[in-house]
């Protein structure tokens, strides 16, 4: 009852902060490996046979020798495996009934299922073209400016969208192209964050130039509603919003979150704890009935951290700027980021990935007030870990003025969540286990979702690219000296960026981390005014006057 007490009491404080192989699942073995299982056609020999026929086994069998399983797969479907020194190199899919092959994969397709392209897995129906594309051209629309066809922030935003050339070929499962095509993006933003928080420059022309408010305001209103809309009639949970709510279900029950996950989600509790925490009002509400039939609390913790983004965006320009312009500064963001594909994607897996979104903006809204800054960044941090990297820049806030009492206070805020929120769930095997399912989990795996995974000769690049990152997290803290909240955004940006350079694995969900950082440090740099008054006459000037501007 006490840890239950505490679990409460910290996802309490989270809000109020917030507010500032035969074993493989469904597989099973064939009792005779030449008689027919009842409701089959064919044998496993048989469907071995057939998996023979497919280039991905004669390309591995030409390289090395090959061993063969087979197993029921479902109603009328077989698995075959092809393994080379007890690792699965090739895997079949047979259709009983036509006896044919349905689907073949080799190299890391065959760990990784998520690598094979299929329809729908990530954010059904966003990807579609029908969807994908008029959002691209809704992001773009309000801060095109006919009379400066070359300014920087058409490219910038041009840029942004440019991950989808490396997403459409990861949906045709396409991972060796997919992969390098994210990197140059990447490249670029991080150049362009670097610019932004060193050397800042104002922007040429008005943010919005043609579009007036009221059309941002009915914008925001109906890409807003069509958004939870498609979440609610047509999204999928992956499995990152199935941990949370299964974390929060064992909260609820007194029972460990972490090594306790079942084989459906055997590495959900990889997360922060408060990423769990967070989850349990929606599971409370919408309570989980076990599998991955009843998960309308994920659903919901979704679209509430993309709301909270939302509107911490749009107070966050009311207090860069005063007045009209504020407000038309703030519906810009908050246009931009409902309008950036990339947030329906999140928000359509319905995902964790808008919570850190969400911990980065509140934190930059709060840099003058480091306990609530601390706060804010804490929550994020305690719940996907990246955003820990900011925690040097976010010490020091922004302004001319930064002392070590602004950066103690900060410090204590961040440690009092970060130890608020994870006490309470330390597992029996106290904290090297809560290391080991969490970062240690993370650091250790292997994935084909980055250059440095594809391509083992980069390690040496990827090591000094990570002491970069490290340099450039620990460095933002001392310089510039001067800064302002665009500054802090930009330099947040570059932080984040180069850790997913970093990365041993990179996916799309984690364009959110940054995408509002980003948002901020381009769209801040353009002048309040939308519209630039004429220069009144100049005045007749004294002779004294007239003496001193010739000396």
């Amino acid at each position: 009852m006490a840890r239950r007490a505490l679990a409460a009491a910290a996802a309490i404080a989270i809000a109020l902060a917030l507010a500032a192989p035969a074993h493989a699942a469904g597989l099973v073995a064939p009792g005779s490996q030449t008689i027919p299982p009842p409701g089959y056609r064919i044998s496993a020999v048989h469907a071995i046979q057939v998996a023979k026929s497919t280039d991905q086994y004669r390309r591995e069998r030409a390289k090395h020798r090959l061993t063969s399983a087979a197993y029921l797969n479902g109603p009328g479907r077989w698995q075959v495996s092809f393994f080379h020194d007890r690792r699965e190199v090739v895997q079949v899919q047979v259709d009983d009934r036509l006896q044919a092959v349905v689907e073949a994969w080799s190299g890391p397709q065959v760990a990784w299922k998520m690598a094979r392209g299929y329809k729908g897995a990530f954010g059904r129906s966003v990807n579609s073209p029908f969807i994908w594309i008029p959002l691209c051209a809704l992001f773009v629309a309000p801060f095109v400016d006919p009379r400066r066809p070359f300014r920087l922030l058409h490219l910038d935003l041009l840029v942004l969208l440019a991950f989808g050339v490396s997403h459409f070929f990861f949906n045709r499962a396409q991972i060796s192209a997919s992969v390098p095509l994210a990197y140059p993006v990447l490249a670029y933003l991080l150049v362009r964050m670097l610019v932004a928080g060193f050397r800042p420059r104002p922007g040429r022309g008005p943010l919005v130039p043609l579009a007036p408010t009221w059309l941002l305001v009915a914008a925001v209103l109906l890409i807003g509603g069509f958004r939870i809309g498609l979440n609610v009639v047509d999204s999928n949970v992956i499995d990152v919003g199935y941990a949370g709510v299964i974390g929060a279900d064992r909260i609820e029950h007194g029972r460990d979150v972490y090594g306790t996950f079942g084989r459906d989600n055997e590495h959900g509790d990889t997360y922060g704890p408060a990423n769990y925490l967070l989850y349990v009002p929606f599971e409370e509400i919408w309570p989980w009935r076990g599998g991955w039939g009843s998960l309308d609390a994920a659903h919901a913790a979704a679209v509430a951290f993309d709301l909270v983004t939302v509107v911490g965006l749009f107070l966050l320009g009311m207090r860069m700027r005063a007045g009209p312009a504020g407000r038309r500064l703030g519906l810009a963001l908050a246009y931009a980021w409902l309008a950036f594909p990339y947030t329906l994607f999140a928000m359509s897996c319905n995902s964790n990935d808008s919570l850190v979104a969400a911990s980065v903006v509140l934190a930059l809204l709060a840099l003058g007030r480091p306990l609530s800054r601390g706060a804010a960044l804490a929550v994020g941090a305690a719940a996907k870990l990246a955003p820990a990297a900011l925690f040097p820049l976010m010490a020091v806030g922004g302004g001319a003025r930064r002392g070590r009492r602004q950066a103690l206070l900060f410090a204590l805020a961040f440690a009092a969540v970060v130890a608020a929120v994870t006490v309470p769930l330390v597992p029996d095997g106290g904290l090297r286990e809560l290391y080991d399912r969490t970062l240690g989990y993370q650091a250790a795996r292997m994935t084909p979702f980055s250059i440095w995974g594809e391509h083992d000769s980069l390690r040496w690049l990827q090591m000094a690219v990570r002491i970069a990152a490290i340099g450039l997290a620990l460095g933002v803290a001392v310089a510039p000296r001067r800064r302002d909240g665009a500054q802090v955004a930009a330099l947040g940006a570059a932080v984040l960026i180069a850790l997913q350079l970093a990365a041993g694995y990179w996916f799309y969900l984690y364009i959110v981390w940054f995408a509002p950082l980003v948002l901020v440090a381009l769209f801040a740099a353009h002048p309040g005014r939308e519209r630039r008054e004429p220069a009144p006459a100049p005045a007749a000037a004294e002779p004294g006057m007239r003496r001193a501007a010739v000396a």
